[in-house]
């Protein structure tokens, strides 16, 4: 974590375009996919017992950075964000809040489907309607993990200064629901080296890996904000790209 504030800077092309890119997109979204809302409510029911959305609160743009007692302490803007429930309803009972692994055993049979196709994504759709989020971001993290994400990953929280959380972005489309990068990809041959450096036996497989790759992508839309071209460039790369890659249903 980086206890200063940094300079941020404030595109205001970047900002009205991105934003009028958000309401159309999630009006005309919400419209086409009504149909779909109810024939995945349908299906989970079917499957398991418990509610259809699952509400979960998550950390938005960082704001600021303040310390208590000397340790540095993140402000974050916290929304709850729904989503159509893939896991069973006591999925936390007796760990609390932790991040979601590969092949988790607490997700179900249609829960798999809906994140390998990203369809659970769709009630966030409302969100970035709403102003909460934006089509395209980093993935708004829990706050509860926020601070402990950001004291072990360096520069971690910056990925969220003065950007809108977003249903998908460049991690979505380059890596697993997981975070893990796909066989045969170009950013695979780097994984090693990126989220376990120095080789340590201990740090193997840890839950934080697929954050670390996460960041490389979100740091990098975050820096095609500042310029209008560029930005165009990559949010409509992400937009053309996200339906490949529900379509394809990359591995959770």
């Amino acid at each position: 974590m980086q206890p200063d504030t940094p300079y941020c800077i404030v595109n205001w092309d970047v900002k009205i375009l991105k934003r009028s890119v958000d309401l159309l997109s999630s009006a005309i979204g919400l419209a086409i996919t009504g149909p779909l809302f109810v024939l995945i409510a349908i299906a989970i029911k079917l499957d398991s017992k418990g509610p259809v959305f699952y509400r979960q609160r998550r950390a938005g743009m960082l704001v600021g950075i303040e310390r208590v007692d000397g340790v540095p302490r993140l402000l974050c803007t916290e929304f709850h964000m729904p989503k159509f429930r893939t896991m069973r309803t006591d999925a936390e009972k007796a760990t609390g809040p932790v991040l979601a692994s590969e092949k988790d055993s607490r997700v179900t049979r249609v829960g798999r489907i809906l994140r390998r196709t990203r369809l659970d994504e769709l009630p966030q759709l409302w969100c970035v309607l709403t102003g909460r989020m934006s089509l395209v971001g980093p993935r708004p993290e829990r706050p509860e993990l926020l601070h402990d994400l950001a004291m072990a990953i360096p520069y971690f929280e910056e990925r969220m200064r003065d950007v809108k959380p977003g249903i998908t972005g460049l991690a979505q489309i380059n890596l697993t629901y997981s975070g893990k990068a796909p066989p045969g990809s170009e950013i695979a041959k780097l994984q090693d080296d990126i989220v376990n450096p120095f080789k340590f036996d201990q740090a193997a497989e840890a839950l934080a890996d697929g954050m670390r790759l996460k960041l490389l992508y979100d740091l990098a839309y975050s820096a095609a904000l500042d310029d209008l071209g560029t930005y165009v460039r990559t949010e409509a790369a992400i937009i053309v790209g996200t339906p490949i890659t529900m379509l394809r249903a990359k591995g959770y």
